[in-house]
C-alpha cells in the first residue's frame, strides 16, 4: 500500500501549555496571558517606527480602546472589551500590513475570522462582533493608525489623511503614541482586560 503523508502541522504550542489549532481553534485553547504576551511582542508597521522599542499590537489595542471611549462615551465594557481584542488573532498569525493582506486575499481573512470567533467566545462576547460595533471599532482603529503614522511611522499629516482619513479637529487632542518595553505593555493589557471583564460581570 502507498504510504500516506501526514497532514502538515497546523497548531502552535503556547507558553501556557495550550496547543492551539490554527485551522480549527476552540475557545478552550485560548488564554489571555498567551494573547497579551504575543501581542506585546508583535510589531506594527513591520517594525518601521521611530524609537528604541517596537510599537506593539498590544499598545495599539490599548489606544483603540481609549479612542473608542472618546468617540462613544456611552460605550459599555463589552464594547470596549471587543475593541481591546479586535486584533487578538495576531498573537499567533502576526500583523500583516494592509497591502500584504490584500495580496494574500481571502485565505488570511478566513483564518483571522476563525481565530477571532474563538477568542470572542472565550471571553463572553458574541462570536461575530455586531456590525455597528465593528464599524465603530474600525473607525477607532483608523484614527489610531493616523496617530501612529504621523507620530512614529514617518508619514506627513497630509499623507496620513489620504490613507486613513482626516481626523475631525480636536478629536485626537491629548493622545500620544508611546513606546514602552514589552513587559510593561503586556502588564497593562492584562490589567485592562481584567478590569473590563469585571465590569462586564457587574463587578
Amino acid at each position: 500500500m502507498p504510504r500516506t503523508t501526514p497532514p502538515p502541522r497546523a497548531w502552535q504550542r503556547m507558553l501556557s501549555g495550550r496547543r492551539l489549532d490554527l485551522l480549527d481553534p476552540t475557545p478552550m485553547d485560548i488564554e489571555i496571558e498567551d494573547i497579551a504576551h504575543g501581542l506585546a511582542f508583535v510589531a506594527r508597521w513591520n517594525g518601521q517606527t521611530r524609537g528604541d522599542w517596537p510599537y506593539s499590537v498590544a499598545e495599539h489595542s490599548l489606544l483603540v480602546v481609549d479612542i473608542l471611549a472618546r468617540l462613544d462615551p456611552r460605550a459599555g465594557p463589552s464594547s470596549l472589551l471587543a475593541a481591546l481584542l479586535h486584533d487578538a488573532p495576531e498573537y499567533v498569525i502576526g500583523d500583516m500590513i494592509s497591502p500584504v493582506k490584500a495580496a494574500v486575499g481571502a485565505a488570511y481573512g478566513a483564518l483571522d475570522d476563525r481565530l477571532q470567533a474563538a477568542i470572542n467566545l472565550r471571553f463572553g462576547l458574541a462570536a461575530e462582533t455586531p456590525a455597528a460595533l465593528k464599524k465603530q471599532i474600525k473607525r477607532a482603529d483608523r484614527l489610531s493608525a493616523w496617530l501612529e503614522a504621523t507620530q512614529i511611522a514617518g508619514f506627513a499629516p497630509a499623507e496620513a489623511d489620504r490613507f486613513f482619513g482626516k481626523p475631525r479637529p480636536g478629536l485626537l487632542d491629548g493622545f500620544t503614541v508611546t513606546l514602552r518595553p514589552p513587559a510593561d505593555v503586556r502588564a497593562d493589557f492584562l490589567a485592562r482586560h481584567a478590569a473590563l471583564l469585571r465590569a462586564c460581570d457587574g463587578g
